[in-house]
């Protein structure tokens, strides 16, 4: 009997780029380096460390990383202080890596290290754009590393021992971790479900904010917009979702802004556990990215379970979002300053931008008859908007909760009209 073989499927050979302290971790990169080579592709080897001489050859040195910072690295050398050396090499790295990549240096990027090393990496992983492949192999990596990530895409693998020389266990991780940035840089990326089409017939995208409580609003909007040739990325108003939001807006990636759910402001004014911290609101309203804006969900507050609830908001009124999530409502002070906030942050608008405003209701719960009805501090909330807001900015209000069909359809057609109002004036 003949024995069938199948030939390896080969891709194109791809560059991919390690950055690492290539004096104290020059046994763990040229393992690497050595597993990326053995599938076929090439390697970048960025030094950034600032000790002891390079252990394998750099292929970008570490005086170029240190310039690209602004920084001599004679003199970090000389000082010999590790916290200073490490924030100067994030600050090159950071700089270099996007203009390589421009430059089309390298296809992807890979790191090794501890806290120092994961710092130094993740600093300048952060700076590439959204698709590039970015695997971090760490200590920290089974911990809390939104320090480390950012809102980028880095894939983070515990190196699960110390990343300190090759042993049974770090040579698998390595060689896995080696495996995965291959995979990623070999692998197109498909735009469609049956077929590959090109980047040229992408739609443009338009960014929305949703939580549970806005939900409805947000999927009408959405149909209407993906019907009108848009494709719509709807991010969960988490604190992470706005903060990844911003990004590509700032990032020039998005065509329009359906900022439905504003909530994340709730949280940061009164201390909630989702906040997506005081540059919310920023980036559509900087780069002139026309923009619907609602109040959405600014009536509640987020925390955990309900014996996380800070002692000081004892008394206040609160409903069970699920056994782990429990919201709390704002008071009409409290609304009174989100109205003031949404306000200043809208006026810096260098683009169009409109506020609509749903008279029965900011959320599901909200809308007359619901736990956190409270006319009230709705009033406080939208006329201090009002009141602050430019005047030659739109405000639509209407007599509708904000989940009503009417009301998506409203946000929906505005931002249509902005987005092709926008088109002709650039």
């Amino acid at each position: 009997m003949t024995k069938t073989t199948h030939p390896r499927r080969t891709s194109p050979q791809r560059m991919i780029a390690l950055i690492g302290a290539l004096d104290t971790k020059g046994a763990e990169y040229g393992f690497v380096k050595q597993c990326i080579e053995a599938r076929g592709h090439k390697t970048l080897l960025i030094d950034v460390g600032v000790l002891d001489a390079p252990a394998v050859k750099p292929d970008v040195t570490r005086e170029e990383v240190a310039k690209a910072g602004g920084s001599d690295l004679s003199a970090l050398v000389a000082k010999r202080d590790r916290g200073a050396a490490v924030a100067a090499m994030s600050r090159g790295a950071a700089a270099l890596l996007p203009q390589l990549f421009a430059q089309k240096k390298f296809d992807g990027v890979i790191a090794l290290g501890g806290t120092g090393g994961a710092s130094v990496a993740c600093s300048a992983m952060r700076a590439l754009p959204l698709g590039v492949p970015k695997v971090m192999v760490s200590t920290v990596a089974g911990s809390d590393v939104s320090g480390y990530v950012g809102v980028k895409d880095i894939v983070m693998i515990p190196s699960i021992v110390d990343v300190s020389g090759i042993n049974r266990i770090s040579r698998e991780v390595f060689a896995r971790a080696a495996g995965a940035i291959c995979g990623m840089v070999e692998t197109p990326v498909c735009r469609r479900t049956s077929r590959q089409i090109s980047p040229g017939q992408d739609k443009p995208m338009v960014a929305a904010s949703m939580f549970g409580n806005t939900t409805p609003c947000v999927e009408r909007a959405k149909a209407i917009l993906e019907q009108a040739g848009y494709e719509v990325l709807v991010f969960h108003a988490t604190g992470a979702g706005g903060k990844t939001m911003e990004s590509l807006v700032e990032a020039g990636l998005i065509a329009g802004v359906l900022d439905i759910t504003t909530t994340e402001w709730a949280d940061e004014l009164v201390g909630g556990v989702l906040s997506a911290g005081p540059t919310r609101l920023d980036a559509a309203a900087q780069h002139g990215v026309p923009a619907i804006v609602t109040p959405g969900c600014l009536d509640m507050v987020n925390f955990w379970a309900p014996p996380t609830v800070p002692e000081k908001f004892k008394g206040r009124k609160f409903y069970p979002h699920n056994p782990n999530v429990t919201l709390m409502r704002t008071t009409p002070d409290e609304c009174r300053r989100l109205g003031e906030i949404l306000a200043e942050k809208l006026n810096r608008s260098a683009g169009p931008v409109t506020v609509l405003i749903p008279l029965k209701g900011v959320s599901m719960i909200a809308a007359p008859g619901g736990p956190f009805h409270w006319p009230e501090a709705d009033a406080a909330l939208f006329n201090a908007l009002k009141k602050n807001l430019r005047p030659d900015i739109p405000v639509i209000e209407m007599d509708c909760n904000i989940n009503d069909p009417p009301f998506a359809q409203r946000c929906a057609d505005e931002l249509l009209g902005q987005i092709k109002k926008n088109e002709k004036n650039t």
